[in-house]
């Protein structure tokens, strides 16, 4: 195939690649009704926000706070009017637009994220914001398709910004600010604190579903458990497995590349850290049959799990947004309502304690974010060109922004299985 010379973004921050970002290198073609209609309800979005926005050529919006400084006005409404979410998203990522504080102004965006569409359009939101792909249903291929698109981009990229744990979800500090000396030792405290709810001890036949990078099957190990990990990831396994033998604890866990459905045996504890974002709404009654059909009667489930309000679930559980085409592709977030009422309707277990602490995440997630900024250079040597390292610093701040708004929240489950029949 033939590669294209790279095209240079107007006022952007670097060259795009046409042939690995197109979207991101052509502005969409628009017409110019539906680019003015989009200005003006942008606009008009904009001005009631405590958001300080600057477009090029001077006109300022919004009520004062964080300085949001749109570069290319005519490109960011153009992908707005014809992407939503995704235009938002890609705007950023071609420079269009930019924040010297970025996790500030996304999180005014995110406390606000139910009123910026108008009442009108929002109920009709399914004639305008994009699908979800088919092929991104979290089938057991579509699963293995999705899960690789993210976690096999490379365990090097994920090894620069993260800890020595390799732990790539919420870490429980003891106080605020946190630091990144902290950081292994939060994610320790994490990890231990759900083994401790599943009750995880020598000789607990130990089911994991969602390895990371093995952390979790590791310190379960240190234990007695006997653990056996599933994971839809080979750059994951291979990495995990590595640090199974580094560790000498090969006969005390098995790492299987395995879809949760097909998981098979008795387990004394099963634990899943922030692994049901993954499943899909369509599945979530599988995923929690799995857990009760492979928990013994008197055993336990601890679950990690990112959660979103009941409301804004409902309202874009069909969106199709950013972070799918370009993060987590087949991933959604869901409620707490949601969570406990697919447990009661389809599973034999039952809720003995929940546990929030959002504000750990946007933590860790800050850390993530400096460490990542820190090492870009590095990141751009595997590799990973400029336009990468925009996505992925807005990744890391849109999350962010999402914990300190309080639009997403974080919780530790307890499932218990004490009586076999329903």
């Amino acid at each position: 195939m033939r590669t294209a010379e790279p095209l240079t973004v107007p006022h952007g921050p670097t060259a795009v690649d046409p042939a690995r970002w197109p979207d991101v290198a052509a502005v969409p073609a628009a017409s110019r009704a539906r680019t003015a209609v989009t200005a003006a309800v942008v606009r008009h979005a904009l001005r009631e926000l405590p958001l300080r926005v600057r477009l090029a050529g001077g006109e300022t919006l919004g009520q004062g706070g964080p300085l949001l400084e749109v570069r290319d006005p005519a490109a960011f409404h153009a992908r707005i009017g014809t992407g939503g979410l995704v235009g938002f998203g890609e705007s950023y990522m071609a420079g269009e637009w930019d924040a010297p504080d970025l996790v500030a102004a996304l999180t005014v965006l995110a406390a606000h994220t139910a009123d910026l569409v108008p009442a009108p359009l929002q109920r009709l939101r399914r004639l305008w914001a994009p699908r979800h792909p088919d092929e991104e249903r979290n089938t057991p291929d579509g699963s293995r398709a999705n899960i690789s698109r993210h976690y096999d981009l490379s365990n090097e990229l994920f090894a620069l910004f993260l800890d020595d744990t390799l732990s790539y979800s919420a870490a429980v500090f003891r106080g605020f600010p946190a630091s990144w000396d902290r950081l292994a030792t939060a994610q320790q405290r994490k990890i231990d604190r759900l083994l401790d709810l599943a009750d995880v001890r020598a000789g607990t036949r130990l089911l994991e579903i969602g390895t990371g990078w093995g952390e979790l099957a590791l310190r379960a190990a240190a234990r007695g458990a006997r653990v056996t990990s599933l994971t839809l990831s080979r750059e994951q396994r291979a990495l995990a497995l590595e640090r199974v033998r580094a560790a000498g604890l090969q006969d005390r866990v098995s790492i299987e590349l395995c879809d949760y459905r097909e998981a098979r045996g008795e387990f004394d504890a099963v634990v899943s850290v922030e692994m049901i974002e993954a499943v899909g709404a369509e599945f979530w009654p599988a995923y929690f049959r799995v857990l009760d059909e492979r928990l013994a009667p008197g055993g336990r489930v601890a679950l990690q799990a990112i959660t979103m309000p009941h409301e804004r679930m409902l309202a874009t559980r069909s969106t199709f947004t950013w972070i799918h085409k370009y993060v987590f592709p087949g991933g959604f977030i869901p409620s707490t309502q949601a969570i406990e009422e697919t447990v009661r309707d389809h599973t034999r277990l039952r809720l003995a304690r929940r546990d929030a602490f959002g504000a750990h995440y946007a933590e860790t997630l800050r850390l993530w974010r400096e460490r990542f900024a820190e090492r870009a250079e590095e990141a751009g040597a595997l590799g990973f060109d400029e336009t990468f390292r925009r996505l992925w610093t807005f990744y890391l701040a849109y999350s962010e922004a999402g914990f300190r708004s309080g639009y997403l929240d974080v919780q530790q489950y307890l499932f218990t299985k004490e009586n076999p029949a329903r």
